[in-house]
């Protein structure tokens, strides 16, 4: 099984230089870049992803990207409930299933981010409600189509007092977050989301969690801004 590898730059890199350079190396990669590199970085070639649908147009809101925007630069897959997003500026779970919705309307595929902000206290009934509330109203055959990125917020290395996760810690959530949705869901086990890490993922870590039958591939965050240290990461998980 070919691994998924996806670069998210969130408001990354500063200039449309860094920006051409560093897509000219994440070849084989899904690349989630800000907005405003789209529609150059679409000329290289086709763009795979943005980094996120920054509202839905029910709420009105003034910083709207549509769908059929997105599509115009060939966007395929979107980022949805990033922790950012979730835990920094307190985007709920009811926005995130409206995002999910909207996503999956334009035919665009949705990278979930699901994940617990601590591994302490009930994690498990944490990391039940959150699917059940994101994923809401959908039908099986939409979650099938989608890619959930288990996102354990206390290892990212961004976060006060993080730590290293572990592969036998994430097989232990992601098997949570599938049977709650095979439960709920009435999915097949078959045909269950595939399941990718997010937890500071870099080239020193990356082989560990890929080797996993369970976890499909990575997203990675800041080590994708890194041009050897992604081409490192790319070149691992082609030869898992």
């Amino acid at each position: 099984m070919k691994k998924i590898v996806v670069a998210n730059w969130k408001m990354f890199p500063n200039t449309l230089q860094e920006a051409e350079d560093l897509f000219r190396v994440s070849v084989g990669a899904i690349v989630c870049p800000p907005f405003v590199y789209l529609e150059e970085l679409s000329r290289l070639r086709k763009v795979a992803g943005q980094a996120k649908i920054k509202s839905v147009p029910e709420l009105g809101a003034q910083d709207i990207i549509s769908g059929e925007i997105l599509r115009q630069f060939g966007v395929k897959y979107v980022i949805i409930g990033h922790s950012d997003r979730r835990w920094k500026l307190g985007e709920p779970g009811e926005i995130v299933n409206k995002k999910l919705k909207l996503a999956l309307s334009n035919e665009l595929m949705p990278i979930v981010c699901v994940g617990e902000k601590s591994r302490d206290g009930d994690f498990e009934s944490f990391l039940e409600n959150q699917v059940l509330a994101t994923f809401a109203g959908l039908a099986s055959g939409q979650i099938e189509k989608c890619l959930i990125a288990y996102e354990p917020v206390w290892a990212i290395s961004t976060t006060p007092g993080a730590r290293p996760d572990t592969p036998e810690s994430a097989l232990e959530s992601i098997k949570i977050i599938k049977d709650t949705l095979i439960g709920n869901w009435k999915l097949e086990i078959g045909n269950s989301p595939k399941a990718l890490y997010g937890g500071s993922v870099t080239s020193a870590n990356v082989r560990d969690f890929l080797v996993k039958n369970e976890i499909s591939g990575v997203l990675v965050g800041g080590a994708s801004l890194d041009k050897e240290e992604f081409k490192k990461i790319i070149e691992i998980a082609s030869n898992v």
